[in-house]
């Protein structure tokens, strides 16, 4: 079995995905198996969980029956560059609730105008409120890797996030990225905050046309992950994480090299020289039989399993891997 075909033996959310951007099928093609992530498999498994008033677990970013009042991301302030995962995050996070169920609908392409998306959108839209605050979920709460997945998540489900996108554009730091502990006295970024912030301003910029203002703001993030490699310290050179170079699916709110190769292919630009050597870390975590495996899995409850368990091949991940790989080295990527 070939590495694509064994892509394809799968869920219509990923095997959808597979068709567009490896297999080159046609787009009616395309088009029918996308339609059957809202009615089966993963899709419509996810769907059947939210609560009647269109929530998750009862709630924003918490389950209500494990809410927790901490920051969702653990960046701090260091030397020059804010480490990733060294903070209240020392235990697990559940993942069940509204944020990150829409966040891997999304991820599973769903179509956002199928009636059980838009029903549910609606839902969440009138019904579901930030912990923190007590506002309507798309106007976002205060933090901004949580607004940044707002962003996206108001982007891709056809949602006003304006206001959204402005405090966040106001929030950037002056070495070009963001931190969640800004408000707490954080003066330099980190790139799991920055990252989170960049895919909703991509993800709104090609949605509505976005502003000069998001762009500039946009370009001044990328900077700030580009003069890094993705993943070194500036300042000294060193691997900043070694957790980044290993990759998980779903990422949640966490940074690895994959996920901001990811991002840098979606923006559509040529690659920047910068990101050579994270491309070569991709690389060489392929596997012999030419897939990349599930790595770093973020514990915490979820809803149910989408692969095999850490050290396993992930068909996640090679999909993605490969995606970024044909962006890079368009026509080499062997199947």
């Amino acid at each position: 079995m070939t590495v694509l075909d064994w892509l394809l033996d799968s869920d219509p959310s990923l095997r959808w995905q597979v068709l567009r951007d490896l297999a080159g099928a046609a787009p009616d093609v395309v088009a029918a198996e996308r339609a059957r992530v809202a009615t089966e498999g993963w899709g419509a498994r996810l769907l059947s969980l939210r609560d009647d008033d269109g929530q998750w677990a009862q709630g924003a970013y918490f389950p209500a029956n494990g809410a927790s009042s901490e920051s969702a991301s653990s960046d701090v302030d260091g030397a020059d560059d804010a480490d990733s995962d060294d903070g209240w995050d020392s235990g697990p996070q559940p993942w069940t609730a509204t944020t990150y169920s829409l966040l891997l609908l999304r991820d599973f392409g769903i179509d956002p105008r199928s009636e059980p998306m838009r029903r549910t959108v609606a839902l969440v839209r009138d019904n579901c409120r930030w912990e923190e605050g007590g506002q309507p979920y798309f106007d976002g709460e205060v933090e901004p890797c949580i607004n940044g997945m707002t962003v996206a998540l108001g982007a891709y489900f056809d949602q006003d996030v304006d206001g959204v996108v402005a405090r966040l554009i106001s929030e950037q730091l002056d070495d070009g990225g963001w931190n969640c502990w800004a408000a707490s006295g954080a003066v330099v970024s980190s790139a799991a905050t920055t990252v989170n912030v960049l895919e909703g301003l991509l993800a709104h910029e090609q949605a509505t046309g976005g502003s000069a203002q998001s762009a500039d703001a946009r370009r001044r993030g990328e900077e700030y992950l580009l003069e890094r490699g993705l993943f070194r310290r500036k300042s000294t050179g060193e691997v900043i994480d070694p957790a980044w170079l290993t990759f998980s699916f779903p990422t949640r709110w966490h940074y690895d090299v994959l996920r901001a190769l990811e991002y840098f292919r979606s923006a559509r630009n040529p690659p920047d020289p910068r990101v050579a050597e994270a491309v070569e870390v991709l690389r060489t975590r392929r596997q012999p039989d030419g897939t990349w495996l599930l790595e770093n899995t973020h514990p915490g409850k979820v809803h149910f399993a989408l692969e095999d368990g850490d050290g396993r091949p992930s068909r996640w991940n090679t999909l993605r891997a490969l995606r970024v790989l044909d962006w890079y080295e368009p026509h080499g990527v062997n199947l």
